[in-house]
């Protein structure tokens, strides 16, 4: 029996989770990047970034209720959007979390330094020995995580509290002039700089399945987090703009220890450089605590080694994840420019809020198991505005952060292609709600197609079509026409040389005109529905069949396969041609003798059946008192839940369609129908032309469009 994480994080520590997870680099360090691009308007950039991320707090919140397990963005997004993008989504915040932890590491080295004086070769050995200790502290367990995370967030409010306070009698009003002078492109850019100062508000959720009664405590602490932090972060950034000049918080690494050093003297600034230790501390802790989660997570599913999602026997604790956690932390405080790429990473984090948003609506629309305990207010518009002004604040983020989160998406999507896709047994609810939808209304377009009445068929022929293949013909568009009442009209098509004019060629009936006249009204007497024919002399072939076509106001135009009257040449067009201008349906039937049919085989490869080829099918079933058997070819990574799916789609069309018959899900290694006296595929899918069984009679059709 798998073990289980204990559920001893109460209310306290997910608050503190979620705030030591915000308030790091973004308030200590961000605000001297942001005044440079939206100048004063950077209060307001703040104040519209918590409320832009809104949205992807109330959506994790309640998907939070509805699966409180380890893994969270990658869980919901994974179970709502399918393995594909919770792969991605798992990965690129794994990594993303990572990077921003050791980003806090480092952005509180230049506080520490206003208060100890450390030889410069000091600083990465440092930095180093207090991220190990960190990852010791999470391998331990997480109410000592909580705990400690709970001492870290009390000790640095208070600090924050007192600078916030202490500040607004300072604050200057002339400072704020021409608060808005950088213009709404500014003030976008800096919203979507200072947006990643509250991706933490949701972190908490990865760590759902270590939390008491999460019903409540998820929501509570999320939401309760993101208000005080947004008010916080406001009243902060604005007593900086209000007490010091904009280019003394632009030109140092350290702006709200700088504005103390105004505002409160040498105990504020030896105050604030604690809380900024202490918070960029807390934001690193908050980070390897939920980022271990996710391969924890993934793991569980498969899609990255089971080692990754097992639970130390004496630690309680997902060790080997954490473990490969620190141990990138680590590689990445190292070796990496841990700026730039946080910034990348920071990219991925806003498109996968996006990502969030659109799970939501695809379990509140789906048909899976999802009943949440909290449900977002406004939905679905709250959802649609996250995921909107989400990719608005993408693109003002520069070219590099929007190709360094490609890249990690195509990371991603290769380490699904090559290991994880195997191994997956599910599809997500937006993708199982998909394909119920399109197979309902195609089961619909079926209803239609086979009730439709007065169904006429134009069977083309050539100089150089046998009688054999003319019967063939015949036979198979008899039977399509006697099952809705329509009938048949059978004409030879004969080619002459552009320099011969046609009305010549016209006047004169050749030996084949009489041998085909007669043949086709000894044929005409085999069927019991009325049949027409004659000839038609053109240039071109392919226009002259697509000409008829309209004449006649046909509903399908039957031709021979491979047949050297309709292959058309360098300038003339063929029956490729035929099928995309042809004003009807177009099916094209192999060699081979269609004599008593009993079994009738209708193939898909790509997707659901066409309702025409079902129809005909049908058609054919039914007046030769035969079956037809629906045969769903799939890959060798189909998952059995897709292949239950697929079996409850046949039966939707089993009340549909009049014939008898089984359905199969063929797999490649078995599981077809055997033996059938004729098959239908589609001309537009060639997996199924490329996979039909030669020895039969094929009829490959082509919808009109």
């Amino acid at each position: 029996m798998a073990k289980e994480l204990e559920r001893d994080l109460g209310l306290a520590s997910v608050v503190a989770i979620s705030i030591g997870a915000m308030v790091g680099s973004g308030i200590f360090i961000l605000p001297a990047l942001a005044v440079g691009i939206a100048g004063p308007a950077v209060v307001f950039a703040y104040l519209l970034a918590g409320i832009l991320v809104l949205p992807a707090a109330l959506s994790k919140a309640e998907m939070a209720t509805a699966m409180p397990e380890s893994g969270g963005s990658y869980v919901y997004i994974e179970r709502g959007m399918g393995p594909l993008l919770g792969t991605i989504a798992g990965l690129g915040t794994w990594f993303s979390l990572s990077f921003k932890g050791a980003l806090a590491l480092v952005g509180g080295v230049p506080y520490l330094l206003l208060l100890v004086s450390v030889p410069d070769a000091w600083i990465l050995p440092l930095t180093l020995g207090l991220a190990a200790a960190l990852v010791l502290v999470n391998l331990v367990g997480a109410k000592l995580t909580g705990q400690l995370q709970v001492a870290i967030v009390a000790v640095m409010l208070a600090a924050m509290v007192w600078f916030a306070a202490g500040g607004v009698t300072d604050a200057s009003s002339a400072n704020f002039a021409g608060v808005f002078r950088e213009g709404p492109g500014g003030l976008l850019a800096a919203t979507g700089l200072v947006f990643v100062s509250y991706a933490g508000v949701t972190k908490v959720a990865s760590v759902a399945e270590e939390i008491e009664n999460p019903d409540r405590n998820i929501p509570l602490g999320i939401l309760g987090s993101l208000a005080f932090t947004t008010l916080l972060y406001v009243l902060i950034v604005a007593v900086m703009v209000g007490v010091a000049d904009l280019s003394t918080i632009g030109d140092t690494l350290t702006p709200m220890a700088n504005v103390a050093a105004v505002t409160l003297g040498p105990l504020g600034v030896a105050a604030i450089v604690a809380a900024a230790v202490l918070a960029l501390v807390s934001t690193a802790n908050a980070g390897i605590l939920s980022s271990s989660r996710y391969p924890f997570a993934m793991a569980r599913d498969r899609l990255v080694p089971t080692k990754l999602g097992t639970v130390h026997d004496g630690l309680g604790t997902p060790a080997t994840a954490i473990t490969l956690t620190g141990v990138v932390l680590l590689v990445l405080i190292a070796f990496v420019p841990i700026m730039e790429i946080a910034k990348l990473a920071s990219a991925f984090q806003i498109l996968v809020f996006v990502l969030i948003n659109a799970a939501v609506i695809a379990f509140r629309e789906g048909h899976a198991e999802y009943e949440p305990n909290f449900r977002s207010p406004l939905y679905p518009w709250m959802q649609v505005f996250g995921a909107v002004t989400g990719l608005v604040l993408l693109t003002q983020m520069g070219l590099v952060p929007l190709v360094g989160a490609v890249a990690i998406t195509a990371a991603g999507l290769a380490w699904y292609l090559a290991y994880a896709r195997q191994r997956v047994e599910h599809e997500g609810a937006a993708i199982e709600e998909v394909r119920r939808r399109v197979g309902e209304d195609l089961v619909g377009d079926t209803r239609e197609a086979l009730s439709q009445p007065g169904y006429e068929v134009l069977v083309g022929v050539g100089e150089e079509t046998s009688p054999e293949r003319e019967r063939a013909l015949v036979r198979v568009a008899a039977d399509a026409a006697r099952a809705h009442d329509g009938g048949v009209s059978v004409v030879r098509f004969d080619v002459e040389p552009d320099q011969v004019p046609l009305d010549h060629a016209a006047g004169v009936q050749s030996p084949g005109d009489q041998a085909f006249e007669a043949f086709t009204e000894r044929l005409a007497a085999e069927v019991d529905v009325p049949v027409s024919f004659g000839e038609v002399v053109s240039h071109d072939v392919a226009h002259a069949v697509v000409n008829v076509a309209d004449e006649h106001d046909a509903d399908f135009v039957l031709l021979p396969e491979d047949d050297p009257s309709f292959e058309g040449g360098l300038l003339r067009g063929g029956v490729q041609w035929i099928r995309e201008h042809a004003p009807c349906d177009v099916g094209t039937l192999s060699d081979g003798d269609v004599g008593d049919v009993t079994d009738i085989r209708v193939v898909t490869g790509r997707g659901p059946y066409d309702p025409v080829k079902l129809a005909l099918g049908d058609a054919l079933a039914t007046v030769n008192d035969a079956r037809m058997h629906l045969e769903y070819r799939v890959g060798r990574h189909t998952t059995d839940h897709r292949a239950d799916a697929i079996d409850a789609y046949h039966g939707d069309l089993r009340e549909v369609v009049g014939s008898p018959g089984k359905t199969v899900v063929a797999r490649p290694d078995g599981g077809r129908v055997s033996a059938p006296d004729l098959t239908l595929v589609s001309a537009d899918d060639p997996l199924d032309v490329d996979q039909a069984d030669q020895s039969e009679p094929v009829l490959t059709v082509h919808l009109h469009d």
